[in-house]
């Protein structure tokens, strides 16, 4: 094993955590009751929308005003007609949600851990390279990060083999010496499996914890010895 390559959101970074946050604040600012079933509605959008992003069918900012022509009626809100309008509008809810990233606990250490057992890092995400740079950076996890490749610098997204053959190719290693560890089991595992890498699901619903993989993974290439 030569590297590691980790998803970035709802891996090292808490998405989740860090949109319900915000979004919880801009409703509450827009004169709405936050609720479980509006955050649970913007996530759900999220999963139609965004993938119509990655396939080319919108543009980055056209997946945002998407996802407003859909949630604003929800809460009783016009949309406002303008695209410039909306995007104006959109970045209440960014700024908020900007001012609530925060990486998971065990994140910093995973890094750590893999730098210890000699390891290059990469990250893998269907995300846009300014954004995810951005959080990578806000959070301290950028020093220890030698690779990020996002579905906006490489052309294609999880789970084209491409995707994966790339981003061992930006840490200048074979897919057979790679790790790939996500949360997310057809794009992280599956996928990443069937490009040839190695893979771990992060399942933090079931308490996993990334350093345990890692060491995990660590124990197991010890016990084969030499290959």
């Amino acid at each position: 094993m030569k590297a590691v390559v980790f998803d970035l959101d709802n891996t090292l970074f808490d998405h989740t955590g860090s949109a319900t946050t915000a979004l919880r604040r801009w409703v509450a600012e827009l004169g709405v009751p936050p609720s479980d079933e509006l955050v649970a509605e913007w996530f759900v959008i999220e999963d139609r929308v965004y993938p119509r992003w990655l396939s080319g069918e919108l543009t980055h900012q056209g997946q945002r005003r998407a996802r407003l022509h859909e949630f604003l009626p929800l809460i009783g809100h016009p949309v406002p007609s303008a695209e410039d309008a909306q995007d104006e509008f959109f970045e209440r809810y960014l700024r908020l949600y900007r001012a609530s990233w925060t990486a998971y606990p065990d994140a910093r250490r995973a890094l750590e851990v893999a730098r210890g057992n000699g390891w290059r890092i990469g990250v893998l995400t269907n995300g846009s390279t300014t954004q995810q740079n951005a959080k990578l950076a806000a959070t301290g996890l950028a020093e220890l990060v030698d690779v990020v490749c996002t579905s906006e610098s490489l052309g294609v997204s999880k789970p084209d083999p491409l995707a994966y053959q790339r981003v061992c190719e930006a840490l200048g290693c074979e897919p057979s010496d790679v790790l790939m560890i996500g949360d997310n089991l057809d794009l992280d595992v599956l996928a990443a499996r069937a490009a040839g890498l190695a893979a771990r699901h992060l399942d933090r619903a079931a308490g996993t914890v990334l350093t345990d993989l890692l060491r995990v993974q660590r124990a197991r290439l010890l016990h084969l010895g030499p290959c």
